[in-house]
Parts: C-alpha cells; sequence; structure tokens
C-alpha cells in the first residue's frame, strides 16, 4: 500500500535500509528528543530512525539536526505547524518502507534490548497486529497507560464516579487501567497500549490505516486499537520489555490547551465506536461526565500553576 503525503521536507539525509524504522515526532521536547534518539540508536537490533517536527520553537529540532548530520540511520522531516499527533506521525508514517514501524514518544527513554524484546514478542505471535511494552515512571514504578482495556462509555463513567474504587472486586465495575493487576510473566493480549510506544506489523498498518487525524493529540491510539480488534487482529503486551517515559515534556507549555485536546478526543471516541450501541441516555451521561471531568481538570490545572 502506498501513502502519499503533500507535507513539505524541509530536510533529509540519505536513508539507510532495516526492517525496523522509529518514528518520533517532536514538539519541544528540548534535551529529551536528544536522550531518546541515542538511546534508540544504542539499540542491540540496526534501526532507522525518522524525526518529525512538528513546528518546535526550542531549538531542540535544529541542535539535533546538527549533531546527527550526515547519519544514514537518521532522517529528518519539518513540518510548517503544529499539526497535531495523528497528522504529524502521520507523515513519518507514509516515509517507512520497512517490516515493522515503532511509534516512539520523543520522552521515551529505550533499554538496549526494548525494543529486540518487544519485536520477538511480535514476531512469535503472527496474528498480533502491534506490540507494547511496560512503560515506567523515573522512578521504576509502572506507569498507567502501557496495558489496558478500551474505555466504553460504561467503563468510563465507572472511573470518573470512582465505582472501580468502591466495587474492586467486582468485574463489573473493574477499571479500564490493568496496571492494578500483577504483570503476566509472558506475553498477553490486551484490548490497548499506549501510543508512547507502539510497535506495529506493516502488514497490519497497511489493512488497517494510519491514526485517524479527526484526533488533536489523545485517543488516537485507542482508536487505533479499537480498528485492529474489528479487523480480527489483536494487540500484544510484552512485559519483559521496558521504557522510561517522563511523561508530558511537549505539553507542560499549554496544559489547558493539553486537556481541551483531551476530552474532545475522548467524545470523538465514544462517538466513533459506541453511540449505536449504548442507549442514549448513557452516552448523554458519559459526555456529562467527560466535560464535568474537564472543568474539574481545569481548575486544578489553574490552582496548580498559581
Amino acid at each position: 500500500m502506498a501513502f502519499t503525503d503533500d507535507a513539505r521536507v524541509v530536510e533529509t539525509s540519505s536513508p539507510s535500509r532495516t526492517d525496523i524504522t522509529v518514528v518520533i515526532l517532536n514538539f519541544n521536547a528540548g534535551s529529551f528528543l536528544e536522550r531518546c534518539v541515542d538511546s534508540v540508536l544504542r539499540s542491540s537490533v540496526p534501526v532507522d530512525v525518522i524525526v518529525v517536527d512538528n513546528a518546535s520553537d526550542d531549538g531542540s529540532f535544529e541542535s539535533l539536526q546538527t549533531r546527527l548530520r550526515g547519519d544514514a540511520r537518521v532522517r529528518f522531516l519539518a513540518l510548517g505547524s503544529n499539526t497535531g499527533f495523528a497528522r504529524g506521525v502521520n507523515h513519518g508514517l507514509r516515509h517507512t518502507t520497512s517490516d515493522f514501524v515503532l511509534v516512539l514518544n520523543p520522552d521515551c527513554v529505550l533499554e538496549t534490548e526494548t525494543i529486540s524484546k518487544t519485536l520477538a514478542g511480535l514476531e512469535a505471535h503472527p496474528e498480533a497486529a502491534a506490540a507494547g511494552c511496560v512503560l515506567r515512571n523515573s522512578d521504576g514504578s509502572e506507569q498507567a497507560g502501557g496495558r489496558r482495556s478500551v474505555p466504553t462509555p460504561w467503563r468510563s463513567l465507572t472511573r470518573v464516579l470512582h465505582l472501580d474504587r468502591q466495587f474492586g472486586n467486582s468485574r463489573r465495575f473493574r477499571s479500564f487501567d490493568l496496571m492494578r493487576e500483577p504483570l503476566p510473566r509472558e506475553p498477553v493480549r490486551v484490548e490497548a497500549i499506549s501510543g508512547a510506544f507502539m510497535l506495529f506489523r506493516r502488514s497490519a498498518m497497511d489493512s488497517i490505516g494510519l491514526f485517524d487525524e479527526a484526533y488533536f493529540m489523545h485517543c488516537e491510539d485507542l482508536d487505533w486499537c479499537m480498528r485492529c480488534a474489528q479487523s480480527g487482529r489483536y494487540i500484544l503486551f510484552v512485559p519483559g520489555a521496558s521504557v522510561v517515559h517522563f511523561k508530558g515534556v511537549s505539553t507542560r507549555r499549554v496544559p489547558f490547551r493539553v486537556e481541551l485536546y483531551k476530552h474532545r478526543g475522548m467524545i470523538h471516541f465514544y462517538k466513533k465506536f459506541f453511540r449505536h450501541q449504548y442507549p442514549g441516555a448513557l452516552m448523554w451521561a458519559v459526555s456529562a461526565a467527560v466535560w464535568a471531568r474537564f472543568a474539574a481538570r481545569v481548575v486544578l490545572v489553574a490552582l496548580g500553576r498559581r
């Protein structure tokens, strides 16, 4: 399947050719971008890297270009404006030809075996379309989002009303966040993983498609996982591989806008996949809960900034 993209390529070095291409979307990630790319290039398996810049103004993209200019493993693509996560990543994906593609956040630092272990898990499960690994905080603790169930309207309402905490032993009120459960010993199927680290099989990406660009940021990873399930394939979680994710590095300067995009994305996700499966009253209640949560988050962010 051939993808096309009319965005302007500002600079690119001559690409090498491996079976894995890592696509990193940068937006004001600062020094984290270099740490991320350096960790990728230290991987135990050979990789190509495509760094897409979403019109950063902190000098991070230019600094990386200067340091790695001429390195055949790394290509640089610059966009003229901040196009959002889905559109920016898709631009990078359209420039890949490898058998496997890893979408990676610029605030992630990999271990040398992270990619190889995740890839081994994916190759051992031919019907798996994509795989994720353990996301860790800087203190080594597991981070939410790396393994989860799909946040259906009912699960989301349960989470907002804290019913998952009050009735934690009931499957009916179980949270969509699987982090509270012990890490499995072997790779397992999960309904969703995080867009911070998603290793795709090209054949699956070609048939399922790229990220839905109706999302500016947040929920586009859940959307892809939903479409994956609808295609008859599944998502794999590989507990033996991990990455440190310094969450929110690129969005700290615009917290209110991030909250708006996040909650708007939730509404789009629910309407796209669940409006014909749930009663209208429940969908209305979920939408109201989402916007109530948005209002609460805005207040908390404002108080935190003050």
